[in-house]
């Protein structure tokens, strides 16, 4: 493409990070310059934290890590002649005061850094805890790049505007009166059923508010439970999405900017729809697997298929994120598994052509039940019974698992982990809870949008009354109730932070959420015990969720 006159060419860089690899990260980068070099482009934007990835929790607190993330700078510098880079990196704080580092975003001009911008606003809630490591900045500051006067901004400090509750200032409101002709906002923003929406919305409101056009750019992939999608895009000055990069995927965009405006026109948006919010999510969740087993340089995974539905949806989804050849499916049958548990289970197998083993655990209960006879005589049968069932299962798969270098795929559901509906040790062993972030709802509605075409997943393990399968005739209504009520009731509590007097107001029966709290706050002790979980909502178990496991407060 020829570069029209008075045009300045800038390209979108959407990549995929890994924490602490700054070869990898740099080598990235240095690649993505080349590129924008050979389509004309004479700036490229790179995301907050490149250098060292987002996020890099504590190895920020070691000097040697802020000392290679500076270092990297100093090996892409070079490469920047005849194009501008900005690119988000961690620095010291050489004021001599306040947090040791700076969350900054850098202009590499003519092969030397020419700005270091810092950001303003830290986030504290849900997963981030910046200030934890960062200095807020004290000024903020309009960059000129290839002649473009710039409101360069990291992630959060476009989210202040009219609502001052988080934060005590707006620098995109101060950076206004210097009348940029541009905001450039680098960010580290994870992705959730809702953030897509929201982020849309809040730079929305900034293109509106200022009359600017925004460049938004966002890394994508997944860091242990947090998955970026990246979504990165151009708004013209009236709001209106004119350019988008691919969700989930890397990806380089160049387009032209005369000063003013993008030499582009507005594309029309997909309206959110239910199939698209859930295939945003399976997207994510296959992602979340391939960079958990990429980064840390695993090969193959291990599932316990018990013939459910949760074990099928994981089993699939692993199927498709690292290769039927790199999973292995184990059927552990016991006395009480009914027979179509075990011919779906097949029926999967065959239908993914993935490995499987089929194992019986009835011989090693009953042995652990010999052996603690003398022990629990006089005592009537219950969950300890039941629960050498769920431990029998751990066991034989943990030693497949070392044995054969498998990493285990954890198979709980957001209701169970709620509620404690799970077997320690049991059937919430694993590496990597796949669907701990998807309540039972969720994952019935995921199988059917999976099955949208081909029937993928076998419709009688969808169809059928879910069961652990633990005791004779065992449902989960037994100890639970329906699963579109006590989903309602979670996701009130846990993502909307709603107690028992809204609960009831809602039209919930008081005694049953009451029910409900009490078993979500006694099993706190458990959740801190599970795998880490694939974060797909506002509020996942984990690092956005920080309950005392002894706390006695009564919601």
């Amino acid at each position: 493409m020829v570069l029209n006159k008075g045009f300045v060419k800038i390209t979108l860089a959407q990549l995929n990070y890994h924490p602490g690899n700054f070869e990898l990260n740099t080598h990235k980068m240095l690649e993505a310059i080349a590129q924008a070099k050979l389509e004309g482009s004479q700036l490229i934007v790179f995301a907050e934290l490149a250098t060292c990835g987002y996020p890099a929790k504590d190895l920020l607190d070691f000097d040697s890590f802020i000392e290679k993330a500076t270092a990297a700078i100093a090996i892409i510098a070079p490469a920047c002649d005849g194009i501008a880079a900005i690119i988000g990196t961690p620095v010291f704080n050489q004021l001599g005061k306040g947090k040791r580092l700076f969350n900054a975003a850098v202009v590499i001009e003519h092969q030397k850094v020419t700005h270091t911008i810092h950001k303003t606003l830290l986030p504290t809630y849900d997963i981030f805890d910046e200030y934890r490591y960062f200095e807020p900045a004290a000024t903020c500051e309009i960059v000129k790049v290839m002649g473009v006067k710039v409101a360069l901004t990291i992630c959060e400090d476009l989210w202040n505007l009219d609502d001052v509750s988080l934060y005590q200032s707006s620098p995109m409101e101060y950076l206004s009166q210097f009348n940029p002709d541009l905001i450039i906002n680098i960010a580290a923003s994870p992705f959730s059923n809702t953030q897509q929406e929201t982020r849309h919305q809040v730079i929305q409101r900034n293109a509106l508010k200022y009359q600017l056009p925004i460049i938004y750019v966002n890394q994508i992939g997944a860091q242990t439970d947090l998955i970026f999608d990246g979504g990165s895009f151009v708004m013209n000055a009236q709001g209106e999405t004119i350019a988008s990069l691919k969700l989930f995927e890397e990806e380089l965009q160049t387009f032209e900017f005369d000063g003013k405006q993008f030499n582009l026109t507005k594309i029309e948006n997909l309206e959110p729809t239910k199939d698209l919010s859930i295939a945003n999510i399976e997207q994510a969740l296959v992602l979340g697997i391939q960079d958990y087993f990429n980064k840390l340089n695993f090969k193959k995974a291990i599932i316990g298929l018990s013939g459910g539905i949760d074990s099928a949806l994981v089993l699939y989804l692993a199927a498709k994120a690292l290769g039927n050849e790199n999973v292995l499916a184990v059927l552990l049958p016991s006395k009480y598994s009914s027979d179509h548990s075990v011919t779906d289970a097949l029926k999967m197998v065959q239908t993914l052509q993935v490995q499987h083993h089929i194992i019986s655990i009835e011989e090693q209960v009953n042995a652990i039940e010999h052996t603690l006879e003398p022990y629990f005589k006089g005592t009537e049968l219950g969950i300890a019974e039941e629960n050498i069932q769920s431990r029998a299962r751990a066991i034989l798969l943990m030693a497949l698992s070392n044995k054969f270098g498998y990493i285990l795929l954890n198979t709980s559901n957001k209701s169970e982990l709620a509620v404690g509906y799970g077997t320690l040790y049991g059937d919430m062993c694993g590496g990597l809870s796949v669907i701990g972030d998807l309540y039972k709802t969720e994952v019935y509605e995921l199988c059917n949008y999976i099955n949208r075409e081909q029937e993928m997943i076998p419709q009688n393990i969808i169809s059928k009354e879910p069961s652990a399968e633990l005791r004779p005739n065992q449902k989960d209504t037994d100890s639970l109730p329906a699963y579109e009520v006590l989903d309602g009731i979670l996701k009130c509590y846990i993502e909307e932070n709603k107690g028992i007097n809204e609960l009831v107001n809602q039209g919930y029966a008081p005694e049953l959420a009451q029910r409900i709290l009490k078993m979500v706050n006694a099993n706190e002790w458990k959740r801190w015990q599970a795998p880490p979980v694939l974060r797909v909502s506002p509020k996942a178990f984990g690092t956005g969720r920080k309950m005392p496991i002894e706390g006695v407060y009564s919601l």
